[in-house]
């Protein structure tokens, strides 16, 4: 019995029962916001290249195996997953193809069962080993671009402490310990690549990747942070005034942020019914307020709702309101949040480890950049609501 030609007849009930399977999981999160395309990435070209090898009358076309995979690993790396998430998609891949064709594997002799069976295995452990390798490949192209761009921020950092030694200590042991990991894991792994070993594709060894990754981004996001605080502290920054739709820009930040909010099972609304139609203002810089406000509530809310509205007020202001149910501020606190490197703690909960303590001073300079002012409500375990007020137009 032909069982290509029944791998081929139910390879869409099979991409169809897999993606609902992928979806169910919660052990694959990061499918969670990827549309139907998005998920099915190029499985079908796995299935395909399956049946050609199980047919009889076809040459065994692996290079197609290979090519899919590795574009599927490549992919799966830009989208977020985790070596784990991509093991487990093939995994479930397996049980929903012998699930699918099992009463036909069954109408055939024992020789045929056995011998497609087999030729089943081997293919998806063919295209976990491939997509596994070109993952490793893709994170360790993000790590030489990540480690060029730090090389690069670190000659303007340099410059900085040299210049400002007011928030030196501060500074050096925020970037000591990620420092430390992606210099000794980078270094690890670079070397292994000009010597071009091959690179065992574990979990292991993914795991190494993924933590320099995190700690690289971790350190980056510190930097361009100090970098931005400095050059409004210079003078450096000019604005670029335009006409700005403030509602697309919101609704542009809000779908940025959107997967941030999903993995703490947090909502985004959005009011914008009585925004204006524009403002002229820098959008850039617009932007990073509205960005920096959006990711600070989520970063410090746990459950419930981030809602974001914009209205026209009189004397030819808008205002942009941040509004979340997050742990809130103590009354105490409120005078210092603005200022540099504060961030918010107690006994009981101590600062987060990813927060710089300098996204809220970087949105009080750009607020008064853009002729504005910043207003803050807040109330501990209730949450907090940041208003920035702006003018609608401003004179160039």
């Amino acid at each position: 019995m032909d069982f290509s030609q029944v791998l081929a007849e139910k390879t869409d009930t099979i991409l169809d029962k897999w993606i609902l399977a992928v979806r169910k999981d919660r052990r694959i999160e990061s499918a969670d916001d990827l549309s139907y395309t998005a998920v099915k990435d190029h499985i079908p070209d796995v299935l395909k290249a399956m049946v050609t090898v199980l047919s009889k009358s076809q040459d065994n076309d692996i290079q197609s195996i290979v090519t899919a995979s590795f574009q599927h690993g490549a992919i799966r790396a830009e989208q977020g997953f985790d070596p784990a998430e991509i093991a487990r998609e093939y995994h479930l891949l397996r049980t929903v193809i012998f699930d699918i064709i099992q009463a036909d594997l069954l109408s055939g002799t024992p020789v045929e069962i056995i011998r497609s069976m087999r030729l089943i295995d081997a293919i998806i452990d063919e295209a976990i080993a491939r997509c596994f390798k070109s993952y490793v490949e893709e994170r360790l192209r993000e790590l030489q671009q990540l480690q060029s761009s730090l090389t690069l921020h670190n000659e303007e950092l340099t410059r900085l402490i040299s210049a400002n030694q007011e928030y030196l200590s501060q500074l050096a042991h925020e970037l000591k310990h990620p420092l430390t990991s992606i210099i000794g894991y980078s270094d690890l792994f670079l070397r292994q690549q000009r010597r071009k070993t091959e690179i065992k594709d574990n979990y292991s060894n993914l795991e190494h990747i993924e933590r320099v990754l995190r700690n690289g981004r971790q350190l980056l996001h510190l930097i361009n942070d100090v970098l931005e605080l400095s050059r409004y502290d210079s003078g450096q920054i000019k604005l670029q005034l335009a006409p700005t739709d403030v509602q697309e820009l919101i609704n542009n930040v809000c779908e940025m942020l959107e997967p941030l909010a999903a993995g703490k099972n947090l909502k985004i609304v959005v009011d914008c019914d009585r925004a204006p139609k524009e403002l002229i203002t820098d959008p850039f810089q617009c932007q990073q307020i509205i960005t920096n406000l959006i990711s600070n509530a989520i970063r410090y809310t746990e459950s419930g709702t981030i809602i974001i509205m914009c209205q026209v007020l009189e004397n030819q202001r808008c205002a942009i309101a941040v509004c979340d149910t997050g742990i809130g501020i103590a009354p105490e606190n409120q005078a210092q949040i603005f200022e540099p490197y504060f961030r918010v703690s107690s006994s009981d909960r101590p600062y987060l480890a990813d927060s710089t303590g300098l996204g809220l001073a970087i949105v009080s300079r750009l607020v008064k950049l853009l002729k504005g002012e910043i207003k803050l409500v807040s109330e501990v375990g209730v949450g907090s609501t940041f208003t920035v007020i702006l003018p609608l137009q401003i004179e160039s």
